[in-house]
């Protein structure tokens, strides 16, 4: 029906190194096509990279190229409210009302706090502890019925959820309770250790912008080390890679010389690299041109800053009334 109003649905990227494939295929991909039916809000959540070691200048940096990966990925500022999570003030101030109904066991019980506190041992700050309630604020702010997430982060939006919860009940009816939609789970590996989920370090990650000698570079040097039926978690993340951006006929064919063991590996990964090249070539560009044009990229951000705000105002007004804040 028509009518129905929109669902709203909110998403967040902290801004911390470039986004590569795997952040591609399985999450950019699906919010380009949920833009269209969705009334989207996409934070660039420069506040939550503030809970690990940062360097303003790379910070600065990354926000702004984040924001261009974004863009020229398909999220159109015209359809979705894309915005700096610093550039709305009320999104700090909920997550501090938020704090003071939410028991400290609860942050103690999730596992991305006991990773992150294990990785940075020496800079454990109280930020890295209350960082699900600032996701939490995050969300709820807008009232989404759906939050797209990976498996790492289902069980912040399942905290999200008792937050909600626990506002309502002590304060009457004032936040849905969103439900996590999981992202599209394409394991996408690293090219260097196929065993674990590709990251953003090294020669282990193809990145979106990404020139075409580097792909062709990176994808030469892949894992494909076969236990000697032709199959190995690297070849079978080649073949992932293929299924993805390869023609029908290539993906036929490779498959095909897997099964009778003829495959040549140096012309999948030569095929692979040009397709996934020629794939990216209009992002390349895009993301070249806006970042070669800070202006436009300010323009944007302002602009999803005061949507973003008029919405986060609503919200905010309403918690505080009837939180009893004068």
């Amino acid at each position: 029906n028509f009518l129905m109003k929109k669902q709203t649905l909110v998403s967040g990227v902290r801004p911390t190194g470039q986004l590569h494939i795997g952040n591609y295929l399985g999450a950019i991909k699906q919010f380009v096509e949920l833009q269209n039916d969705h009334e989207c809000f996409f934070a660039v959540v420069d506040l939550h990279a503030l809970t690990t070691p940062f360097d303003p200048k790379t910070l600065r940096q990354d926000t702004l190229e984040i924001t261009a990966d974004y863009i020229a990925a398909g999220l159109d500022p015209k359809k979705a409210t894309i915005f700096l999570q610093s550039h709305v003030p009320q999104h700090a101030e909920l997550a501090w009302i938020l704090n003071c109904i939410t028991p400290l066991g609860e942050l103690y019980r999730m596992t991305q706090f006991k990773d992150k506190s294990e990785q940075h041992k020496d800079s454990i700050n109280a930020g890295l502890l209350n960082y699900p309630i600032l996701m939490a604020a995050d969300i709820l702010m807008y009232k989404p019925t759906v939050v797209p997430v990976g498996e790492d982060q289902v069980q912040h939006v399942e905290l999200t959820r008792v937050i909600a919860r626990k506002f309502n009940n002590k304060f009457g009816e004032t936040f849905p309770e969103p439900k996590p939609i999981l992202n599209k789970t394409l394991r996408v590996k690293s090219l260097t250790n196929p065993e674990k989920k590709m990251s953003k370090t090294g020669d282990e990650a193809l990145l979106m912008a990404d020139e075409p000698a580097e792909i062709h570079r990176k994808l030469k040097k892949a894992v494909t080390a076969t236990d000697g039926s032709g199959k190995s978690a690297g070849v079978e993340n080649l073949i992932l890679l293929l299924r993805e951006f390869g023609t029908k006929e290539q993906i036929k064919n490779f498959e095909n010389a897997l099964d009778d063991n003829t495959i040549r590996f140096s012309e999948l990964k030569e095929v692979l690299a040009e397709q996934i090249a020629n794939y990216f070539a209009p992002f390349r560009e895009k993301r070249k041109a806006l970042l070669a044009n800070p202006d436009e990229l300010a323009a944007i951000l302002a602009d999803g800053a005061e949507r973003a705000r008029a919405k986060a105002t609503e919200t905010l007004s309403e918690v505080k009334a009837k939180i009893g804040l004068l």
